[in-house]
């Protein structure tokens, strides 16, 4: 990877198309295979589109996927999924959490197919993206007759199981999103230091086993205290993407993302927002971040993932933050990709 590495976190905004499918595929409208024709396209065009930008390491977008939760639930075994339970969220956004009752095993591969197929339309690294054991926890209506730890502790052998499929089928680098890693923090103090023992614990199970040329990417959010920074370098990620600009450590906070020993990614831009920032004020971003942290180890990203943008926004934003990766890189005298 080049110094100051672009790329982004992973969802992408659903297209209209792909909208209309699947709901046209939930009204048997359409079959399986059409549908499955549509989110073809869709990650062709999302493929096409990061290259043309310049991005490093690309992602597929996720269009198959109508949540980050709900899609690996449906996959898994352990879990029922609602069709009416809609929760609102962030803004506008709905989700419809899974009730996670059972025993958690995965039957399937539920990622390779769709990361495989993305990988195969071009020679630039493509991330396979999962939602971490501890997010998938949080974000369902879980059984309360075993401890939390042990829930978890069969959705990381689940998720371990995807990874190594991945890993096998040609895919270098992995990203664990964990972004509800603190949204599980006790709050009585006394209970945090064994929540984020197994928090940790949890996450290296689920990477566990894989090969060293294989890079572990994690995303997380709303987490730059201090004890759950020291927790985020335990995780032992190759690269962890910060949420920093949303969370008000703007301009992103060097001095804190330089704790984490391996690549670190404090977003430069607030994803949540419709506002597009200019190449100027990401240039600058990043150069105070290089006053704490090497070149090498710095990664340029977005804060979150990019589905809840209008895709004019998207453009012009990724656009002016890979300009801004280059002049600075250019600066810094670094060769390019």
């Amino acid at each position: 990877m080049p110094s100051l590495a672009t790329t982004t976190i992973g969802s992408f905004p659903a297209s209209e198309q792909v909208r209309r499918a699947r709901a046209d595929l939930r009204a048997g409208r359409i079959d399986e295979a059409g549908y499955e024709g549509v989110v073809g396209a869709e990650i062709e065009r999302v493929i096409t589109f990061q290259e043309r930008l310049g991005l490093d390491v690309l992602v597929h977008g996720e269009p198959e996927r109508e949540d980050m939760v709900t899609y690996f639930a449906e996959r898994l075994r352990g879990f029922a999924v609602t069709r009416e339970g809609w929760v609102q969220t962030l803004g506008t956004q709905c989700v419809r959490p899974p009730i996670l009752y059972g025993d958690v095993s995965r039957p399937a591969p539920m990622t390779v197919r769709w990361t495989t197929y993305a990988q195969s339309l071009t020679d630039r690294p493509v991330k396979g993206v999962l939602t971490g054991p501890v997010t998938m926890l949080a974000r369902s209506f879980a059984r309360t007759d075993l401890p939390r730890a042990d829930i978890a502790r069969q959705l990381a052998l689940a998720l371990r199981d995807e990874i190594h499929d991945l890993e096998a089928a040609g895919i270098g680098v992995v990203q664990v999103d964990e972004p509800s890693l603190r949204d599980l923090l006790p709050l009585r103090q006394a209970e945090r230091a064994f929540y984020l023992s197994w928090a940790v614990g949890v996450f290296r199970l689920a990477t566990s086993g894989i090969a060293d040329t294989t890079q572990v990417h994690t995303h997380i959010c709303q987490s730059w205290s201090q004890e759950v920074v020291a927790a985020i370098d335990a995780l032992d990620a190759d690269v962890t993407s910060v949420e920093a600009a949303h969370s008000g450590a703007t301009p992103p906070d060097g001095p804190r993302a330089a704790l984490l020993r391996g690549g670190v990614g404090p977003g430069v831009y607030d994803s949540r927002s419709p506002t597009v920032p200019e190449p100027g004020e990401m240039e600058r971003a990043l150069r105070r971040l290089l006053r704490s942290i090497r070149p090498e180890r710095l990664w340029v990203n977005p804060d979150c993932g990019l589905r809840m943008r209008e895709q004019s926004e998207i453009e012009s934003a990724l656009r002016n933050m890979v300009t801004a990766a280059r002049t600075v890189r250019d600066g810094l005298g670094v060769p390019p990709r």
